[in-house]
């Protein structure tokens, strides 16, 4: 069975410029080597040739490593690439559509951030929301932190599977996890680590600790 967001604890989200001036696919590489095994492919930068380029490659690196690869926003470059599905943020096209262009097994997450948005969500054909940001971050610097109470009271208005992401570090895996949390996103944390491939090894570490596994 394919690690699912909702499912698998540990999401990494890439950025194009936050990689400490490592190429970004040598990031996912090592991130996969750490345990890594869920994807999102983020880059705001690039063009659609070169955004499909290289989220071939990252595919292949993750079919290597038994991962799951997830596009931001491009829904037709993860139909022609077989990638397992998108995620989407509210502007973006709808879910609907996605899944009429993507079938019925590709996963198709959708960013939500306020109450109206996560019940809005209901009767999408989503595999799961994202919650957030949980905390104040720089990649997502005009909305407002939610904290974790807000993210857990939204989170059981919700009948998907549910991830969060927004300024979480290290420091904070033990108290999510211990307060119900199942996935986290991270950009950061993970690509701007001196050793990413370490770095994932102590997440994945930290989060089994608090969930006692």
């Amino acid at each position: 069975m394919r690690p699912l967001p909702g499912t698998f604890p540990l999401y990494f989200v890439t950025d194009h410029a936050l990689n400490a001036g490592r190429p970004k696919l040598e990031v996912i590489a090592a991130a996969l080597r750490g345990g890594a095994k869920l994807i999102q492919y983020r880059d705001k930068v690039l063009g659609p040739a070169e955004f499909e380029a290289e989220a071939r490659a990252a595919l292949a690196l993750c079919r290597a490593h038994g991962a799951t690869l997830i596009l931001n926003d491009h829904v037709a470059i993860a139909a022609r690439i077989g990638a397992d599905g998108v995620h989407l943020g509210q502007d973006d096209m709808h879910p609907a559509e996605a899944r009429r262009l993507l079938g019925p097994d590709a996963i198709i997450g959708l960013s939500t951030h306020n109450e109206a948005e996560v019940l809005a969500a209901q009767d999408q054909p989503v595999s799961n929301i994202n919650i957030g940001p949980m905390f104040a971050t720089n990649t997502k610097d005009h909305l407002h932190a939610l904290g974790l109470e807000a993210v857990l009271h939204l989170s059981r208005l919700s009948r998907h599977p549910w991830t969060t992401m927004g300024g979480i570090k290290r420091e904070h895996l033990p108290g999510l996890f211990q307060s119900g949390v199942r996935t986290v996103s991270m950009v950061t944390e993970i690509s701007l680590a001196p050793d990413v491939e370490q770095r994932v090894r102590d997440l994945l570490g930290d989060i089994g600790e608090a969930m006692n596994i």
